[in-house]
C-alpha cells in the first residue's frame, strides 16, 4: 500500500455564457456596485448544459494531464449538490459520458465543502490499497435552482467544474492531513427546502426554488468554521503560518476569504482568489481555482496549499496539501462542451419569468 495519494492530473470546464452584474441588475433590484461591495463578485458563469457535462469535460482533461488511460480509472466521485438525477448519481452520468467503465462511481454531497470532502474520501481510498487511479470532480449548476426574484441568492451563484486525479505515491505528496465538520444546529441557515423526500409536493405553496438563506450567519459561522478547522490541520502536521506557501479557500465572498488570511496572518498575495469572475460555484471552487493557479504559474513545485471551506450543512473543512514536483500537464484534451449560442439572460429567461 502506497504512504500516499498524489495529485497528478488536473482540469476545469467554465461554460461560455457570462451573466455580468450590470446584466443582473435589469431584472433584479440591484447594481454592480451593490454586489461587488458586499460580495467581490463581477460576473458568474451559467450552463447551457447538465452538471454531468461539465463534470465529464473537467474529468477528461485531467485524466489527460496526468496521461492515463480512461480504462484505468477505478474510482470517481463527483462532489455536487445540484446533480442531473438523484437516481442514478451524477458519477453514474460522467462515468457513461467518458467510457470510465472500470470504475466505482458516486456523488458526495457536503455542499460547498464537498471537494475536500472527497479528496479526503479518494486519498484514504487510494492509501488503502484498494484503487490505483481515482479521478475526483467538483461540479455544480447552481444557475437552475435559483429564484431570480431573490436578490441575496440570484446574484452570489454561478456554474462550472473542476478535477483531479490521484495515483498511489511513495513521495509526501497530495493530500497530508484533512479535518472535517458540521454545524447541524444551523442548517436552516442555508437550505433548499423543496428538493427531497421531506417535501409535501402536494401543498398549495410548494416552491422548488425556494432558498432560506442567511447571509449574516452564514459569514459568521464561516470565519469562525474555516479558521478553526485550518488550525486543526496545521497543528496535526506540526506547521504554523508561515509554512503555508498559498491558500486555495472556498470562493464564497470576498470578505470571507480576506477574513480568514488575516486569521492566518498570510499575506493576500499567497490566496487564490477567482471570485470575481465565477461567484459561487459550490463544490467547484476549490479545483477550479487548483487549475487556475497551476495554469497562471503560481504552483511551485513541493508547494505547501492549505484548502478551506464550509457549505451548506453547514460543513466545514480543511486540508493540506503538498505538491508534487510536476506543475504543468503531460497531455492535452481536446474535450470540449457542445457549442452555446445563446447569450446568459437569454438561457434564463423561462427561469426569469417562472420565478417572478
Amino acid at each position: 500500500m502506497a504512504e500516499f495519494a498524489a495529485i497528478t492530473g488536473w482540469g476545469k470546464c467554465i461554460p461560455p455564457a457570462v451573466l455580468t452584474n450590470d446584466e443582473i441588475s435589469t431584472i433584479i433590484d440591484t447594481s454592480d456596485e451593490w454586489i461587488k461591495s458586499r460580495s467581490g463578485i463581477s460576473e458568474r458563469r451559467v450552463s447551457h448544459v447538465p452538471c454531468s457535462d461539465l463534470a465529464a469535460v473537467a474529468a477528461l482533461r485531467a485524466i489527460a494531464a496526468a496521461d492515463i488511460g480512461i480504462e484505468d480509472v477505478d474510482l470517481l466521485i463527483v462532489a455536487t449538490c445540484t446533480p442531473d438525477t438523484v437516481i442514478p448519481s451524477t458519477a453514474a452520468h460522467v462515468q457513461r459520458k467518458i467510457g470510465a467503465d472500470n470504475a466505482a462511481v458516486f456523488d458526495l454531497n457536503a455542499g460547498c465543502s464537498g471537494f475536500i470532502y472527497s479528496l479526503s474520501v479518494a486519498t484514504a481510498m487510494i492509501k488503502s490499497g484498494a484503487y490505483q487511479k481515482a479521478v475526483v470532480i467538483g461540479a455544480e449548476r447552481v444557475t437552475f435552482f435559483l429564484n431570480w426574484a431573490v436578490r441575496d441568492t440570484a446574484v452570489l451563484f454561478g456554474d462550472c467544474a473542476g478535477a483531479v486525479v490521484l495515483e498511489p505515491s511513495d513521495e509526501e505528496s497530495g493530500l497530508l492531513f484533512s479535518h472535517l465538520g458540521c454545524e447541524g444546529d444551523a442548517l436552516d441557515a442555508l437550505h433548499l427546502p423543496g428538493f427531497g423526500t421531506a417535501t409535501d409536493r402536494f401543498a398549495d405553496d410548494y416552491d422548488l426554488f425556494e432558498h432560506r438563506f442567511d447571509g449574516r450567519e452564514i459569514f459568521r459561522r464561516a470565519v469562525k468554521g474555516m479558521a478553526g478547522e485550518t488550525r486543526i490541520v496545521l497543528n496535526e502536521l506540526g506547521l504554523t503560518d508561515d509554512d503555508i506557501d498559498m491558500i486555495i479557500p472556498h470562493q464564497a465572498n470576498l470578505r470571507i476569504i480576506e477574513s480568514l488570511a488575516k486569521y492566518l496572518s498570510v499575506d493576500m498575495s499567497k490566496v487564490e482568489v477567482n471570485i470575481q469572475r465565477y461567484g459561487n460555484t459550490s463544490a467547484a471552487t476549490i479545483p477550479v481555482a487548483l487549475v487556475e493557479a497551476l495554469e497562471a504559474g503560481r504552483v511551485k513545485p513541493r508547494a505547501r496549499i492549505l484548502l478551506a471551506a464550509f457549505g451548506a450543512g453547514l460543513t466545514r473543512a480543511a486540508g493540506l496539501v503538498r505538491w508534487g514536483k510536476r506543475t504543468t500537464p503531460i497531455k492535452q484534451s481536446d474535450a470540449e462542451l457542445p457549442p452555446c449560442d445563446k447569450t446568459a439572460l437569454e438561457l434564463l429567461s423561462e427561469s426569469i419569468e417562472d420565478t417572478r
